[in-house]
């Protein structure tokens, strides 16, 4: 088993099982995969597993804050493990190829709230749309 994975198993307060540990390499060797897509990667990493299983697998780490779930508009949930920076994504509108954006900056009006409503804001979600280099019409 991969030492670094059941530190942070650990360290969330969940026990390392062979199912938690594939899961999240799944998760770290295929950012943005859908959960489909990490089901066929553990299969084939330790074989037989449920569908659910991952499902409640991955539903627990994005609980603990190992992992981040998206799932932009229109979109299925995808999983990722870069958590923590609040960065945002681009999503091509014909394949669906999704990419990481580092935090935006500048003076959009999105990036800063008008007004924050008594609430102390600690993250901004955004999804860029366009089509990726591959699905451009020339």
């Amino acid at each position: 088993m991969d030492l670094a994975v059941e530190q942070q198993l650990k360290g969330h307060g969940l026990q390392v099982t062979v199912q938690r540990v594939a899961v999240m390499a799944a998760v770290s060797a295929r950012p943005h995969a859908t959960t489909e897509e990490l089901t066929d990667d553990v299969r084939s990493n330790i074989g037989s597993v449920s569908r659910q299983a991952v499902y409640d697998t991955l539903g627990i780490f994005v609980e603990k804050g190992l992992i981040r779930k998206i799932q932009p508009t229109g979109s299925v949930a995808r999983y990722e493990d870069r958590v923590g920076d609040n960065h945002h994504h681009l999503v091509c509108r014909t394949c669906s190829v999704m990419v990481d954006i580092d935090c935006a900056v500048g003076e959009t009006p999105c990036l800063t709230a008008e007004t924050d409503h008594g609430f102390e804001i600690d993250e901004a979600e955004v999804v860029y749309w366009g089509q990726c280099p591959q699905c451009k019409t020339p």
